[in-house]
């Protein structure tokens, strides 16, 4: 049936560290911590991974976009067409979060800091001497961002039409990187799907 939905389970696997910005800072010690529910476990937003999923969706036709993710009326985005009508997406993305046996433990031992980890970069200039051209700090250009050790979330994406199942996963599946810095070698990761 056309109008039948289904749920889809995902788990996604970080291979390296990962930062999913909160957009704050921790004043002079951080330039950006990562996203952290109540009891201090990092989780990724559904809001998030939906953008991304979307993102892979543009290879596919704007019917499953339109139906799932909704309809927009930006006048730049591949799938609008002059007339219709902005609408939401049937599709609901929950909150990714750690295995709940496995978040007991770590707020059972209070490991919640043993989950994160600090990495630094600074921008190179180039100062050019008689000789050769040297690589050298800028002044003030320092970043320290918060980043979580590789683990594993899990979490649903709700109300997939089934008529768009296997687009939806195809479309997850070809997320590789997520996060800040990706295309420096943090958030690589692996998602795997089931079907409720």
């Amino acid at each position: 049936m056309e109008n039948e939905t289904m749920t889809i389970k995902y788990e996604v696997e970080f291979l390296d560290y990962w930062h999913l910005s909160s957009g704050l800072s921790a004043g002079a010690k951080l330039d950006s911590t990562v996203v952290k529910d109540k009891d201090g476990l990092p989780y990724l937003s559904g809001k998030t991974l939906k953008g991304l999923v979307r993102e892979m969706a543009l290879n596919f036709k704007c019917d499953f976009i339109d139906n799932c993710f909704g309809v927009t009326t930006d006048k730049n985005d591949k799938c609008y067409e002059e007339g219709k009508q902005e609408k939401e997406g049937a599709c609901y993305f929950s909150n990714a979060t750690l295995d709940e046996k496995v978040a007991d433990e770590i707020k059972k031992y209070n490991l919640q800091e043993r989950l994160y980890d600090v990495i630094a970069s600074t921008k190179i200039g180039q100062i050019e001497n008689k000789d050769e051209v040297e690589g050298i700090a800028v002044d003030n250009s320092l970043r320290e961002i918060e980043v979580v050790v590789p683990l594993t979330l899990e979490g649903t994406i709700d109300d997939v039409p089934t008529q768009h199942k296997e687009n939806m996963i195809k479309a997850l599946k070809m997320i590789k990187r997520m996060g800040l810095n990706r295309n420096r070698g943090l958030g690589r990761c692996n998602i795997t799907v089931e079907v409720a």
